[in-house]
């Protein structure tokens, strides 16, 4: 089976964002991330999925869905 990687948009800028990609990299998941003040058509992706929220980081997780948020879990 091949492993899916875990989609991140995100904002460079934010806290939680930043502590979101270096909880992943800790435990070794694979992911591709996006910064959504860079690149217009990501933003749009990302308020597509979340149901129009401007709020990063907003993760899509391989089979399991969107959540929106990282408070260090």
């Amino acid at each position: 089976m091949i492993a899916k990687s875990v989609t991140v948009y995100m904002k460079e800028s934010c806290p939680y964002s930043r502590g979101l990609i270096r909880k992943l990299e800790r435990d070794g998941v694979d992911y591709v991330r996006y910064d959504v003040d860079r690149d217009a058509a990501r933003l749009a992706e990302m308020l597509a999925l979340n149901g129009g929220r401007r709020a990063v980081p907003t993760i899509v997780w391989p089979d399991k869905g969107v959540e929106v948020g990282f408070h260090g879990q």
